[in-house]
């Protein structure tokens, strides 16, 4: 069973940065794509980055274009998201997610099998 456990989370305020990273419990991890969902207050959760796991894929909605960065050391299982500029429009628990088989467009929340637990973003302006 893949564990997938976020870190980084935390309250800052509106311009500063912060650095989420999720790494798997397992060896010999190698899924078809990492991604970052994110869910607001009252709002559903909904994609904010991917990375394919074994090709140069980077995918990211686009109020986060520019802002924000995925990124992955397969050495150590890890994923990350580089968040910079944030704004309160950013507040949000953040979800990482692992797929283990091909993923037709790494964007929707069904093609992910593995869910971390999430942490949580806030951003005061």
């Amino acid at each position: 069973q893949v564990q997938l456990v976020e870190s980084g989370g935390g309250s800052v305020q509106a311009g500063d940065s912060l650095r989420l990273s999720c790494a798997a419990s397992v060896r010999n991890f190698s899924p078809y794509a990492m991604g970052w969902f994110r869910q607001g207050p009252g709002k559903e959760r909904v994609f904010v980055a991917a990375i394919a796991w074994t090709a140069d894929r980077t995918y990211y909605t686009d109020p986060v274009k520019g802002r924000f960065t995925i990124s992955r050391d397969n050495a150590k299982n890890t994923v990350y998201l580089q968040m910079d500029s944030l704004e309160p429009e950013d507040t949000a628990v953040y979800y990482c997610a692992a797929g283990a088989h091909h993923m037709a467009t790494m964007r929707t929340r069904f093609e992910y099998d593995y869910w971390g637990q999430g942490t949580q973003v806030t951003v005061s302006s």
